[in-house]
């Protein structure tokens, strides 16, 4: 830059990953104890649901170890090599466990469509049985996360991920029961699809939020035009420009500016308060703002909207 330029960041961590290592550790667990049940059961019973849900099962088991994992990774501290720590890992595993449900619930649908062109009769009771103490394992594991579902991409996939397998292990105990009454062979393999697409459904939302801050795509929940505005208002700034906001992690968001300002109306406390407003009013944790003196010889290169 041909002009002098000035910058601070205001840093506020108290919207860092949350310690959820006790409940990934009883959730992976449970989860892990229940799979070995459920597929020894599910084998014994000849249900394609039961062992479908498991297999859905460990597919958690994976995600919550990937969770857990990026979770401890980010409240490491940076190092010269990686300026911003790990606080990204989390991102990674909220896609990787994204991809994770979709494959799961890909081979859950297979196998049921199958199933459907060749019923076999499983054996009802065990299924109910089997079925019933996995949707309260996997309840009560979700309850864990319900806190920090609203605020945290990774812990949300967590909670997505053992909240599904309890409403699809529900529904598998509903056909057993209904199988035992009717006879209906077709009704596990029926449920199980069911109950795919509806988790299918739930996941996409979450592949779709993943994606977006792996793109550096700015945080749902913040306009980036009201920040453009906000910042335009503040006292001596005469324009804004190279607005760059996205997420850190999913729990912390990053915004980076110009603004444009005379410079004899330069205050020294001008940056600490403007990055503690983009903190209360945007919940921004990391910003860091450049001063352009209006008097430039040049205008900014990156003063362009369609430049980077």
């Amino acid at each position: 830059m041909p002009h002098d330029h000035q910058s601070h960041g205001l840093h506020d961590h108290h919207h860092g990953p949350a310690n959820y290592g006790r409940a990934f550790v009883i959730g992976i667990a449970l989860n892990l104890a229940f799979v070995v049940v459920e597929v020894t059961y599910g084998v014994l019973a000849r249900s394609v649901a039961l062992v479908a849900d498991a297999a859905h099962n460990f597919g958690d088991v994976l995600g919550l170890g990937l969770s857990w994992g990026a979770t401890a990774l980010a409240r490491l501290k940076p190092s010269k090599r990686r300026t911003f720590g790990f606080r990204r890992s989390t991102i990674v595993a909220s896609l990787a466990n994204a991809l994770i449900l979709l494959f799961v619930t890909g081979g859950l649908t297979w196998e049921s469509v199958r199933r459907l062109l060749a019923p076999e009769r499983p054996h009802g009771p065990t299924i109910i049985a089997v079925a019933t103490v996995g949707a309260v394992i996997n309840a009560g594991a979700a309850l864990l996360f319900m806190a920090g579902r609203k605020h945290d991409l990774n812990i949300r996939s967590a909670f997505l991920h053992l909240a599904s397998d309890a409403v699809l292990a529900l529904g598998v105990a509903v056909a057993g029961a209904v199988i035992v009454v009717t006879g209906w062979l077709w009704l596990d393999p029926s449920v199980s699809i069911v109950l795919a697409l509806t988790i299918l459904a739930g996941t996409w939302s979450l592949t779709r939020k993943s994606l977006n801050l792996m793109l550096d795509a700015v945080p749902e929940g913040i306009d980036p035009e009201h920040v453009k505005a906000f910042l335009g208002t503040l006292p001596g700034v005469v324009e804004v420009h190279d607005l760059h906001i996205w997420a850190m992690s999913t729990t912390e968001t990053a915004l980076t500016a110009h603004l444009v300002m005379p410079g004899n109306s330069y205050d020294p406390s001008f940056l600490v308060s403007a990055c503690k407003a983009l903190h209360d009013k945007f919940d921004v944790d990391h910003a860091t703002l450049q001063i352009d003196p209006q008097e430039a010889p040049a205008p900014c290169a990156l003063a362009p909207d369609d430049i980077v």
